[in-house]
């Protein structure tokens, strides 16, 4: 059975996550739905790099795809696609080797936060809109004391849900966390070897309380950031380019 990575993007905004659940809508449920449709299979496996939550988006979310076809991986994504909502789409389909694993063999994975600094009619669900002014400099000072191996309990939400396998450690290695000025947005880019859950909303939520002067780089993060403003940007393999430029992934004039 050939095995297929697929690297897809899509708006989390009306969708329980990633993982396929009971009774809620999910962006494994849809391709899921959408390679059963297109290929004839229910004998397939579906297996993604890591799960988001509900209301996050992705710019380029990988997974593999065990599925008996004799179709080129070209043609396979396109049927794919031919069956999927407007807000899911797959940018890739390739034939790879049966040991490679979406989520095993990832070396790193990378988030963008969108923070609008004004009203916007046309991209709310893709940014948190903060009214108050935003010190940079305190920012870019709180990220640089997040960089390295550390425990970030403090940054993990504690009620995670019955579905999400407890983590055995805290101890995450955050390799880059860049707050970056793109016009009217604010970029929070992080970098690691893997993240807690809501660890990236929860790091954006304590930057933002000391850009705004309601707390010290050293406190505690006691504020999540809303989902709106996340995206799982890249997932990273042994051997592939790392330098890639931040960028704003729903740009304000």
């Amino acid at each position: 059975m050939p095995r297929f990575k697929l690297t897809i993007e899509y708006a989390g905004t009306r969708y329980s996550g990633w993982q396929i659940q009971k009774n809620a809508r999910t962006i494994q449920g849809e391709i899921d739905r959408a390679v059963r449709t297109a290929t004839g299979r229910s004998d397939f496996e579906l297996y993604g790099s890591g799960r988001t939550d509900a209301g996050v988006h992705a710019l380029a979310q990988v997974a593999h795809l065990d599925v008996s076809t004799n179709v080129p991986a070209e043609q396979l994504r396109r049927r794919i696609n031919d069956e999927l909502p407007a807000d899911i789409n797959i940018l890739a389909a390739d034939r790879v080797p049966h040991r490679f694993h979406a989520r095993h063999d990832a070396v790193a994975r990378r988030y963008l936060y969108q923070i609008a600094r004004r009203r916007t009619a046309f991209a709310k669900a893709f940014v948190w809109w903060v009214k108050e002014p935003l010190a940079l400099d305190r920012m870019r000072g709180g990220a640089r004391d997040l960089v390295g191996m550390r425990d970030f309990k403090a940054f993990a939400e504690s009620d995670q849900p019955d579905s999400e396998a407890p983590a055995k450690s805290t101890v995450v290695l955050v390799e880059r966390l860049d707050v970056v000025e793109d016009g009217d947005l604010v970029l929070v880019s992080v970098e690691g070897s893997h993240f807690l859950w809501k660890m990236v909303r929860r790091i954006v939520g304590a930057l933002v309380e000391v850009g705004r002067g309601h707390a010290m780089p050293s406190d505690p993060a006691r504020f999540t950031a809303p989902p709106s403003g996340l995206f799982l940007e890249r997932v990273f393999y042994e051997g592939e380019p790392r330098d890639v430029p931040i960028r704003a992934a729903t740009p304000l004039a």
